[in-house]
């Protein structure tokens, strides 16, 4: 346990048992750095943890303060890694899908089963002053320059981030792309032919297992546990059993299951496919969404032979609708660019100059810190409010970052059920076997915590948790 860590587990552990009362003070931060021993920052990390737990709140220029009515218990975490069906598989997935996903979209339904964080939570106003700008001065033979790798601006700016995390990735392998679901698309038909067999967690996100259909791909789906991914062990026999031509994974807050693996975990990782020469193909759309001190480094990080093939985008992190994502593809990179080149060419331009504008002008980690906070605050209460809402043998994920909670329902529920009864409500869910290549997860449900919690969305999920209930 690290040190913030610590002393926000004791603070907790006070409140819990009425030392620490509803509308008690906190210590201030000088004095609760003096008598512990550490660092403002570490206390000042203690203190946010509490506050995305829902169990303190801050008053402008006053300190923090226990906060009332934030002590119900989430849910029992979900702990148990997943026994998916061994060997390669072919797919026929992207029907349900559809139909789930299209029966969601509309503003008037609850959006619990939603891919996306509310777009209020970004800076549209402003990026709208960039893109305005961009257009507006446009050089006419930027619409020419870098046509397929993408502006060399905003490569540069991508970059310069990997730099900060101490990834030394040059511009020249970045290829802009419509999207990190182009990115992740280009870079699995740059490694693979019709017929092969691709490794994925299990769960796994969705657009994965379509993909794979579309291309005529078999899945091979590997146990996954919903804290540290996917089973290292498991993986090493299924690649030795079926060798297969590439892995897709999210190493960081996977899609459904918001799991992180660890950081030596993801070097084992990379380690193991390098043995086999296998290309892994990384999906890293939320990592900038990270509630603890730093951004969790990519298996990218830990690759020495340009195996890894990274996929990013800035949909998820601070521009929805501008379809501005990459791919840092390693050796791959020259495939990938003449796989965007004879595909969809190119990636606005407007945009991407917007977007580089942006990072240049350094709003965007003030920004990332405020979504952080908001992000992690909605993920305490909206877990502290299933554990109230849903039946006792409910358990769920507490994800270290992202906005999805996997939640187990007791085992005889139906989620396809569930999202049926609940849509019918106004109430979107994204049930466990549309995340599955055999459907299984069957009393399973992802849960979006990305929108704002009000009173309308507490009535929704306390209906949810009553048609479960129901269903138990």
């Amino acid at each position: 346990m690290k040190r913030y860590e610590a002393l926000a587990s004791d603070i907790e552990a006070s409140i819990r048992n009425g030392t620490l009362k509803t509308g008690d003070r906190l210590p201030s931060v000088r004095h609760t750095g003096s008598s512990r021993g550490v660092s403002a920052s570490t206390v000042f990390q203690a203190y946010y943890l509490l506050e995305a737990r829902g169990l303190v709140r801050a008053r402008d220029r006053s300190g923090y303060y226990v906060a009332g009515g934030g002590l119900r218990d989430a849910p029992p975490e979900t702990t148990l890694t997943s026994r998916p069906a061994e060997g390669p598989r072919a797919l026929e997935v992207s029907d349900q899908v559809f139909d789930i996903l299209e029966a969601s979209m509309s503003r008037q339904v609850v959006p619990f089963g939603s891919a996306f964080p509310s777009p209020l939570l970004f800076p549209l106003a402003r990026l709208g002053q960039f893109m305005a700008a961009s257009a507006k001065s446009l050089d006419p033979w930027r619409t020419v320059d870098d046509l397929t790798p993408g502006s060399a601006a905003l490569r540069r700016q991508i970059a310069l981030r990997y730099l900060a995390d101490g990834l030394p990735v040059p511009a020249e392998e970045i290829v802009v792309t419509n999207g990190a679901l182009e990115a992740l698309n280009l870079c699995l038909s740059a490694v693979t032919r019709p017929g092969d067999a691709v490794i994925v967690e299990s769960p796994t996100f969705y657009a994965a297992l379509q993909a794979l259909e579309r291309m005529g791909l078999r899945a091979i789906e590997v146990p996954t546990h919903p804290g540290e991914g996917i089973d290292l062990d498991a993986l090493a026999q299924a690649i030795a059993a079926h060798q297969p031509t590439a892995c897709w994974l999210m190493t960081t807050f996977q899609n459904p299951l918001g799991s992180l693996m660890p950081d030596a975990k993801k070097k084992a990782l990379v380690e193991l496919l390098a043995r086999h020469e296998l290309p892994l193909i990384e999906d890293d759309v939320y990592a900038e969404l990270y509630f603890g001190e730093r951004r969790p480094p990519p298996a990218k990080a830990f690759d020495t032979q340009g195996l890894v093939l990274h996929c990013s985008s800035f949909s998820k992190s601070l521009a929805p609708g501008y379809r501005i994502g990459w791919a840092s593809a390693g050796r791959f990179a020259r495939k990938v660019a003449r796989q965007k080149l004879t595909t969809t060419l190119s990636t606005s331009v407007p945009a991407q100059l917007a977007l580089a504008d942006y990072l240049e002008k350094g709003g965007f980690d003030k920004h990332l810190r405020k979504l952080r906070q908001t992000l992690a605050m909605q993920q305490a209460t909206f877990a502290q409010a299933v554990g109230h809402y849903f039946p006792a043998g409910t358990r769920a994920t507490r994800p270290l970052g992202g906005y999805f909670l996997w939640v187990e329902l007791p085992p005889q529920v139906n989620a396809l059920e569930i999202h049926r009864l609940a849509l019918e409500r106004g109430i979107s869910v994204a049930p466990g076997p549309i995340f599955s290549a055999t459907r299984a997860f069957a009393n399973c449900l992802r849960l979006n915590y990305g929108h704002a919690w009000d009173a309308h969305s507490e009535q929704a999920l306390q209906t949810l948790g009553r048609l479960v209930a129901d269903a138990a």
